[in-house]
């Protein structure tokens, strides 16, 4: 499944090139041997981040964000003022929470596919819709684990500049495999485009899921 907000209609995973305004470990601690690789020598990985442990959604959330009760079936916590919308992708809907300052944003949708491999490997590499297809693509780094895997890439886009995505594919504690993506502009660093999506990882909870 693919995302982009922008316009274009391929379907979900088409939105997800993060055009349309425009998964750190996932809800649960990443298993032990997690991978990190860089696509050029020039681009160091990130450093690997300890897994944050899920909390129930009743938890405060961090200062500066509140909890969002998203009525797509799920809670998490998201930056205050941020802006929440929605697409009916072609597999999915697809929820947007869109910073109101600095571009950046926050992309949720269900995947579709069997595993988190399988649907993030099909979302870089489809011939007709994978985001490697994208102006200046260039993979950063990539990390797995027994239930998420993650890529982060940048690219230019035609209207908003070089860009910055962290795409994390997981599996939420009810089973259901999810998406968050993480983009903002390439000049921001990227603890500031990958922190909302960190915090929204260790705060996400199905709607009726035991989270604690």
């Amino acid at each position: 499944m693919a995302l982009v907000g922008g316009g274009a209609g391929f379907g979900v995973w088409y939105l997800g090139r993060d055009r349309a305004g425009s998964g750190t470990p996932s809800a649960s601690a990443p298993a032990a041997g997690v991978t990190v690789s860089a696509s050029k020598a020039s681009t160091p990985a990130a450093p690997e981040a300890p897994g944050p442990t899920p909390p129930s959604a009743s938890t405060e959330p961090p200062a500066g964000y509140r909890l969002a009760h998203d009525p797509v079936g799920y809670t998490l916590a998201v930056p205050e003022g941020w802006t929440r919308r929605q697409k009916q992708g072609e597999k999915a809907t697809v929820v947007f929470y869109d910073s109101p300052s600095d571009g950046r944003q926050l992309q949720l949708f269900e995947l579709a596919e069997s595993t988190v491999t399988e649907s993030l490997d099909l979302a870089e590499n489809d011939p007709g819709y994978g985001y490697s297809r994208q102006p200046g693509y260039r993979a950063l780094a990539r990390r797995s684990g027994a239930t998420w895997a993650e890529l982060s890439y940048r690219y230019d886009d035609p209207d908003k500049g070089p860009r910055r995505v962290v795409d994390h594919r997981f599996r939420a504690t009810d089973g259901t495999l999810y998406a968050i993506r993480a983009s903002g502009p390439e000049s921001l660093s990227d603890g500031l485009v990958r922190g909302p999506l960190t915090t929204a990882l260790a705060s996400f909870c199905p709607t009726g899921g035991s989270c604690a």
